[in-house]
């Protein structure tokens, strides 16, 4: 997959032990919105989470997309975009690097919804369905660019996407 970005924090020293993660996430837009998961502080993220180990990337997307919001995934849909790889010390192992690589997807999603099945963490953030255009991803991850490098992560995608005009603020 072609990678789209990296981002480095440096925060670490080099020869420190790895941590690699593969993770996928959902690019799904209806009326030039993208489908989130809107935390009750204001940030958004983008569908999706961690592979699991033989799982190919397609099929976690649509168990992450279905887990963390009940849309159904039309397999036929998916289309690679591009890996986003993140590198910086790991924020629960902090001898260790943490490198992510999450692999990014368009795709289309059915009108029926399926029940979801979130983390705790994920409860405990609030964290629900909400359609959002780019700019409102933008500034509600604004803040928390900061402190939750997923928020970065995602902010700088979406960015990205509006910079190369495939979605619109």
């Amino acid at each position: 997959m072609q990678i789209l970005l990296t981002l480095d924090k440096k925060d670490y020293e080099e020869g420190m032990p790895v941590f690699e993660k593969y993770s996928t996430r959902g690019v799904i837009i209806r009326d030039g919105k993208i489908a989130t998961q809107h935390g009750s502080a204001g940030d958004y993220k983008i569908l999706g989470g961690g592979v699991e180990p033989g799982e190919k990337l397609e099929d976690a997307l649509i168990r992450e997309v279905g887990e963390e919001s009940g849309l159904i995934v039309i397999p036929e849909s998916i289309r690679p975009i591009g890996e986003i790889v993140e590198r910086r010390r790991d924020l629960f192992e902090k001898n260790k690097i943490y490198v992510c690589h999450s692999c990014f997807f368009f795709c289309d999603a059915k009108e029926e919804m399926t029940q979801t099945h979130m983390t705790e963490s994920e409860i405990e953030k609030g964290f629900h369905l909400e359609w959002a255009t780019a700019q409102e991803i933008i500034d509600g991850n604004e803040p928390f660019c900061a402190t939750q490098p997923w928020s970065f992560r995602d902010r700088e995608f979406v960015k990205m996407l509006v910079e190369k005009k495939i979605l619109t603020t």
